[in-house]
């Protein structure tokens, strides 16, 4: 009972003071009085919770009130610019205030040159060998692959002209048959890893430059180079050991008829023999097949 009369006469304390002036110092005399006064902790306590309360408010107000009083003695009037300025100073600051300062992101390392990276070509005003480099072009971008590699058909074009312009310091005729070789050979549609070693890199410009027809032939046309050389080879043996000498064949280079011949079974077994003729005469060589 007695908690309840000792919150009862603050309130009604609290009451009287609000209806008089210059009540905000009377409240917070009166409430830290009773404080002191009472010997309950919990209205000590709530006393303390309403004097801190009470503060804020009374600050709160009395900084309105100096503000109201700085707007009515008025300030110098500024130029529009100034304003602008002091405007806008006052938007960055705020952004900068609210933003926080974002990590700079490290600086990433080069990448490495790629395999299909070349020295720039030495541009030319010479019709036939700019011609020449627009078909270079065109044979390496038969098909796709030059966009998978992402490689520079233009840039290459140039370096493989260039190499060729280099040996023969002209555009006769070895130049012309010199660059006719490259554009087939690059355009086979046999031959597609020729044109992709070249696009990458695994063949340089200098290499396909000065490439043998040999050497930039398809893999199915060397296995056939092969067996024909072999053959060759075999055939030149046959009729050099165990040849018989005789005058029925006549040489088709010198008509000579001195000639030694070898029968050889080269095909199945139900099948007619084939003579290799040797010209004793010339060394012409040659083969009969009998039907």
């Amino acid at each position: 009972m007695a908690k309840d009369q000792e919150v009862e006469r603050i309130a009604k304390k609290l009451d009287k003071m609000v209806h008089k002036k210059n009540t905000s110092t009377r409240v917070g005399m009166s409430v830290n009085a009773v404080r002191k006064q009472s010997s309950d902790e919990e209205v000590q306590t709530l006393a303390k919770v309403l004097i801190k309360s009470w503060k804020k408010l009374l600050d709160g107000s009395e900084g309105k009130s100096e503000e109201k009083e700085k707007k009515k003695e008025g300030s110098p009037v500024r130029s529009s610019s100034t304003s602008k300025d002091s405007g806008s100073s006052e938007k960055s600051s705020k952004k900068s205030e609210e933003t926080p300062d974002s990590p700079t992101p490290p600086t990433l390392p080069a990448l490495p040159a790629q395999v299909t990276s070349f020295p720039p070509a030495p541009v030319t005003t010479d019709s036939v060998r700019n011609k020449c480099r627009e078909l270079l072009v065109a044979a390496l971008q038969t098909d796709d692959d030059h966009k998978t590699i992402g490689v520079d058909c233009d840039h290459l074009a140039a370096q493989i002209e260039e190499q060729i312009f280099q040996e023969f310091k002209s555009t006769d005729i070895k130049y012309k048959t010199r660059l006719r070789s490259r554009i087939s050979n690059l355009k086979d549609q046999k031959n597609p890893d020729l044109r992709r070693n070249v696009l990458c890199g695994n063949i340089s410009p200098q290499r396909i430059a000065s490439m043998t027809a040999e050497e930039m032939a398809s893999a199915e046309l060397k296995q056939i180079r092969e067996a024909l050389t072999k053959e060759s080879i075999r055939e030149h043996q046959l009729s050099k050991v165990g040849g018989s000498e005789t005058d029925m064949f006549i040489c088709n280079k010198c008509h000579g008829k001195s000639c030694t011949y070898t029968q050889v079974q080269t095909r199945s077994a139900d099948e007619p023999m084939t003579t290799f003729v040797l010209c004793n005469s010339c060394g012409n060589r040659w083969k009969v097949k009998h039907y």
